[in-house]
């Protein structure tokens, strides 16, 4: 995974945190952000996906050059 990638799914975790305990007093919430915390948890699925397929590519063309070059 790329560094912006991690950086980023750091930002999802504590955009979780953050929807269940408030910032100011430290205390949990009664009613959490529902909206922020569902929204963590499917950009931290996203991430992890794009994570999983842009390595997936890399690797492919990674191969394929190594077995051109076996070829020659």
């Amino acid at each position: 995974m790329d560094k912006y990638l991690t950086v980023i799914l750091i930002f999802m975790v504590v955009g979780i945190i953050i929807s269940w305990i408030s910032p100011t007093t430290g205390e949990v919430r009664e009613q959490p952000f529902l909206l922020l915390f569902y929204g963590s948890i499917a950009g931290i699925i996203f991430i992890l996906f794009y994570g999983g397929y842009k390595d997936k590519k890399a690797r492919e063309k990674r191969d394929a050059k190594r077995k051109r070059s076996k070829k020659k």
